[in-house]
């Protein structure tokens, strides 16, 4: 076993200095990349792809089911839900579970017109009409950014494309952080949303046990050397030989199952929980799918503060940027919209104590639902086996309510 770990780790070492680009006569039978408008369509769903420019030049994919084929709906008004995924993660992570399991199609199969959406330096929105990849502020942005100018772009292009006035928003981890960002900085968007559905949302911080959290915040925690060293670039930039190499490999060897499980939790967390593990080849697929460094950053700031405030660059950058020593924090009491909160027991990102803190704060709440399973991890939220009956149905029912469904 330790002989195959070891030619696993050499193989890995190889792809990380090998040249893809500049050595094309390599023979390996990869399998092909799939994107989701792929996966939706292999399942016989209708998919779309979709592109929207931001005021600040990234230009991001979006991808859509606009209707069900068990439904035959495709010519009736169909009620909108925008979905928007977590850190690390892409439009992909909702569909993984398939057709029977995944919150995109289970929301299709009730009658809704779907949207996935994808944040600025993910593999799906890598692009920026105003400067490229490799300009040194590309990847200067954190999850504010995300919620201040990504959300509304997408949402704008939705609401336009499908004729509506709102829809429903469910977002899991750093897609509860974004919609908060937006709801409180751009309060406006308050109306365009029915109900919002925040999936284990990471806020308040400061209870927080993620390991990698607790064990860099005394070095990127607060403003330093070490933030300066590591701020605005890609955080573990990806190589598509090791991609290609770990997804086939995940795919089709089947030894290779438990080297793909060690690899997913060094990026997910200690912790299988109840993860579906078969769904461990497709997420090496996409998994991590890229962010900025600022982002993760961001989150261990959130620790640290044990406030939810906007990017800290250090006294005399923030006095340039919002003209007070300290970041501001957002004001939690403008988002009007109404929303659900749903958080598990063993989840060491968006801890319990600090989910609680949420209420007070939030004039329109409808739900705080801690789910009853204590092993409820981060992931189990999209990537559980039982995450169709604990999760996607309680928030298909809120949603039909709002509706008129039943």
């Amino acid at each position: 076993m330790l002989r195959k770990f070891s030619l696993l780790l050499t193989l890995v070492a190889f792809a990380a200095a090998y040249d893809l680009e500049a050595n094309p006569f390599i023979d390996i039978p990869f399998k092909p990349i799939t994107t989701s408008e792929d996966r939706i369509k292999s399942h016989g769903y209708p998919g779309e792809s979709h592109f929207v420019e931001t005021e600040d030049g990234y230009v991001l994919n979006m991808f859509r089911i606009p209707y069900s084929p068990k439904l035959n709906n495709a010519q009736e008004q169909r009620p909108v839900v925008f979905i928007q995924h977590g850190l690390f993660s892409c439009s992909d992570c909702f569909l993984l579970n398939g057709p029977d399991n995944a919150l995109a199609y289970n929301f299709a199969d009730a009658g809704y017109d779907v949207w996935l959406g994808n944040a600025r330096g993910n593999l799906y929105s890598r692009q920026n009409t105003k400067m490229s990849v490799n300009h040194p502020y590309f990847w200067k942005f954190s999850w504010h950014e995300i919620g201040a100018y990504d959300l509304p772009a997408m949402i704008d292009y939705v609401l336009a494309e499908t004729g509506e006035k709102a829809l429903h928003y469910v977002g899991h981890s750093q897609g509860c952080t974004t919609f908060f960002v937006m709801g409180s900085f751009r309060p406006e968007y308050n109306e365009k949303i029915k109900t919002a559905h925040m999936l284990a949302p990471p806020i308040f911080m400061g209870n927080v046990t993620d390991g990698i959290v607790v064990a860099t915040a005394p070095y990127v925690g607060t403003p330093g050397t070490g933030a300066s060293l590591l701020e605005n670039q890609l955080f573990i930039p990806q190589n598509t030989f090791i991609s290609r190499l770990l997804d086939t490999m995940c795919s089709t060897e089947t030894i290779m199952l438990e080297y793909c499980k060690t690899l997913f939790l060094m990026w997910a967390g200690p912790d299988l929980g109840n993860l579906n593990v078969t769904l461990l080849p497709q997420l090496a697929e996409t998994h991590p799918a890229g962010i900025s460094s600022n982002q993760g950053i961001h989150f261990v700031q959130s620790y640290v503060s044990n406030d939810f405030r906007q990017y800290d660059w250090g006294t005399k950058k923030n006095l340039e940027a919002y003209g007070q020593a300290e970041p501001p924090s957002y004001d939690l009491t403008k988002i009007s919209s109404a929303v659900y909160l749903y958080y598990g027991l063993a989840d060491g990102s968006a801890n319990k104590e600090d989910v609680l803190r949420l209420p007070e704060y939030l004039p329109n709440m409808r739900l705080l639902h801690e789910i009853p399973e204590p092993t409820w991890g981060h992931l189990d939220f999209i990537f559980a086996q039982q995450v169709k009956e604990v999760i996607n149905d309680k928030v298909l029912s809120y949603s039909n309510s709002y509706e008129g469904k039943k």
